[in-house]
């Protein structure tokens, strides 16, 4: 039973008001709002549980420390991981990548070599690579969508050459809300040697991740979309990857021994995760992910689908209304243009005055823009706790929008 009402009260935020009106949070694909719980269990370590993890012997270090790396397997458990060893704990996406690309990719690729990317990638999935592409000379190759935003799995197979070492994918574009078959691309690539790395940092909100089941080398989450707090995060690394992979980050915990002449790293995961960690940011992240699991991401994915289907009718009967991208099966984010000159920061500001929080910007996917043929859109994105309710207000903001700039 997936009771709205019940689920919408776990977030004391949405029962605020922005500008005199009942907020409409619709920007849960920069950052989901935190529920009760998780705000809980950040002040309870912060208030009566704070101590540095790992290499203290007292009461607090250890119960901190018990904490901390239980999150592992947590996220394990959410992403049907068979061991917590293959999980990296991180500050999100962003770092998670950045570590296979220092750590596994620098060290394996040279001039010439090629990496494999949509394009509608999110930066954090094209700025690691171009770092590559700068210092060493890496190619990378794109792969356009399809005119309804769609990305075929057999264009991304296609463009693989002797020379391709990696195809790095997101599962869920945060601009189009298309999902990605990433399973079809990692038994095609895997099928000519070719690893994968997976950016899950849309798709894990959205439906059920089974990590045994895609089989990609490396997926990475982001714990402040997932409804636990900014700071936090998670990466799969297969394990035949994790022992080509050398450290990114030098300092405390990542070390065995260390001295003047030499220094030993610790075992992985440890071996990836250096210095003191966002201790409390992880811990709530664990809490976030045990209260996703308690609804079920199954019912989840039901009721944002619901939503989708409702939110798409409804925008379809606004003719002035310009949605990019219609993939079958796409998750509940919505970006739009409005007929005319009105900028999508103008729109922004019409429906905040209206109490609807949406995103207006390039949403750090530059090259789907430039192929989209716009510079910005607006961008509606829907989480756990939206209802239908809120998309006619929704609507009803963007009809007030479209007759002021008209």
């Amino acid at each position: 039973m997936y009771d709205i009402e019940k689920i919408r009260a776990d977030f004391p935020i949405l029962s605020r008001k922005v500008n005199g009106k009942p907020l409409t949070y619709l920007d849960n694909g920069a950052s989901a709002q935190k529920p009760q719980v998780v705000i809980d269990a950040i002040h309870q370590a912060y208030a009566h549980e704070y101590a540095n993890v790992h290499r203290g012997l007292h009461y607090l270090s250890n119960l901190a420390t018990e904490k901390y790396e239980s999150v592992r397997g947590t996220v394990a458990r959410f992403l049907n991981v068979s061991d917590e060893n293959h999980i990296v704990l991180n500050s999100g996406t962003t770092e998670g990548i950045n570590l296979v690309a220092y750590g596994w990719a620098m060290p394996h690729l040279e001039a010439g070599d090629e990496i494999i990317l949509s394009v509608m990638e999110h930066h954090a999935n094209i700025v690691p690579w171009h770092f590559l592409r700068e210092r060493q000379g890496v190619v990378l190759k794109w792969v356009d969508v399809e005119p309804d935003g769609s990305l075929d799995p057999q264009a991304v197979l296609d463009a693989i050459t002797p020379k391709t070492k990696l195809i790095a994918v997101t599962q869920c574009s945060n601009v189009l809300g298309t999902m990605v078959d990433v399973k079809a691309i990692t038994v095609g690539a895997h099928e000519q040697g070719v690893p994968v790395l997976v950016d899950g940092s849309q798709g894990s909100v959205h439906m059920p991740v089974d990590l045994q089941d895609i089989g990609c080398d490396f997926y990475a989450i982001t714990g402040h979309k997932l409804y636990g707090p900014s700071g936090s995060g998670a990466i799969y690394i297969h394990p035949d990857r994790m022992a080509e992979m050398r450290p990114f980050i030098g300092g405390g915990d990542m070390i065995k021994e260390v001295s003047k002449e030499t220094v030993i790293y610790n075992d992985a995961p440890m071996k990836f995760e250096a210095g003191t960690p966002g201790i409390v940011q992880t811990i709530g992240l664990g809490v976030a992910l045990d209260y996703l699991m308690d609804l079920g991401m199954e019912n989840v994915a039901a009721h944002e689908a619901a939503l989708r289907d409702y939110a798409q009718s409804k925008l379809a009967g606004l003719n002035w209304l310009n949605v990019q991208g219609n993939a079958p099966g796409k998750a509940a984010i919505f970006s739009f243009t409005l007929d005319g000159a009105a900028h999508a920061h103008d729109i922004s500001t019409i429906l905040d005055k209206k109490g609807v929080a949406v995103r207006a910007g390039h949403h750090c996917a530059g090259p789907l823009m430039e192929h989209l043929g716009v510079s910005a859109t607006c961008r509606a994105s829907f989480g756990l706790y939206n209802t239908k309710a809120e998309v006619d207000v929704l609507v009803d903001a963007l009809e007030l929008a479209h007759d002021l700039f008209a």
